[in-house]
């Protein structure tokens, strides 16, 4: 059984061989574009398979659509949402992006309808957020752009080049960083709306070095789980994992790219200042 350290790739029936026993001869050897399924009087007729096998070309021509929708509408988003709403837009945005994602996270089958439509929300939280820091420190938009599409390709050339191979120790070692990452945001965020202010982020126009070490922490593990999504997907297309699988894999990527870019703008923008 696979595992990853992604929220979206976490689940335990993803990437699994679509149903294995319905695809088995009465001599066990499997039948090539075909399900089977006990009739009477014939134990195994055959029929045609509704759904292929996922492979690495749809989880990247997936990826390249959601990613496609996300800037599309950080675009839009940046160009036509009023000042005034700016805040509200990224709020709403920002908490409705988080219910999709653990709406998709807790469905044994992903709808491609949500994962387009979890871009299109994020791609607002992307452009309003953008767009507050871009008129404080110009040109940060671009920079943190290419930073992260740059952190991205030499993660994966690192990955496929070094031949990297994430072992049961190094997997458990980031999920349980990442889940610790993500308990320490939420207890910080809950204390700030009590005037309690940890440091983990800037506030009110000041940072400190444990703002800008959380926010390496943070860089560094979105790559970490770029690493183990890739060995994730990978794993899973060598499976036989079914197609609409491929949709996770895609959801899973968008999410970390998500996160990734966050951080590296927050980089910057300490660095800037």
């Amino acid at each position: 059984m696979l595992r990853s350290s992604n929220p979206i790739l976490s689940r335990q029936d993803a990437f699994t061989p679509a149903a294995p026993q319905y695809n088995q001869n009465p001599y066990g050897q499997p039948q090539p574009g075909y399900a089977q399924y006990p009739t009477p009087g014939y134990p195994y007729a055959p029929v045609e398979s509704l759904e292929g096998r996922m492979t690495l070309d749809d989880v990247v021509t997936k990826t390249a659509l959601t990613m496609g929708i996300l800037i599309l509408a950080a675009a839009l988003a940046w160009r036509f949402v009023p000042d005034r709403l700016y805040f509200p837009a990224l709020i709403a945005s920002g908490l409705i992006g988080f219910i999709v994602v653990m709406v998709v996270a807790f469905r044994r089958k992903v709808q491609p309808g949500l994962v387009l439509l979890y871009a299109a929300i994020e791609g607002v939280f992307i452009g309003m957020i953008s767009k507050v820091f871009e008129n404080l420190y110009e040109g940060i938009v671009v920079q943190a752009v290419i930073g992260t599409f740059a952190a991205a390709a030499v993660t994966l050339a690192a990955y496929k080049f070094f031949n990297i191979r994430v072992t049961p120790k190094f997997r458990k070692v980031v999920i349980i960083a990442t889940i610790a990452f993500a308990v320490a945001l939420l207890i910080n965020f809950l204390l700030s709306l009590f005037g309690v202010n940890l440091g983990l982020r800037d506030s009110a126009g000041t940072i400190s070095m444990l703002a800008v070490v959380f926010s390496l922490i943070g860089a560094t593990l979105a790559v970490l789980n770029l690493v183990l999504d890739f060995d994730y997907i990978e794993q899973g297309v060598a499976m036989g994992a079914p197609a609409s699988e491929s949709w996770r894999g895609a959801f899973g990527l968008t999410v970390t790219m998500v996160w990734l870019y966050i951080e590296i703008l927050r980089l910057l923008s300490y660095i800037r200042r």
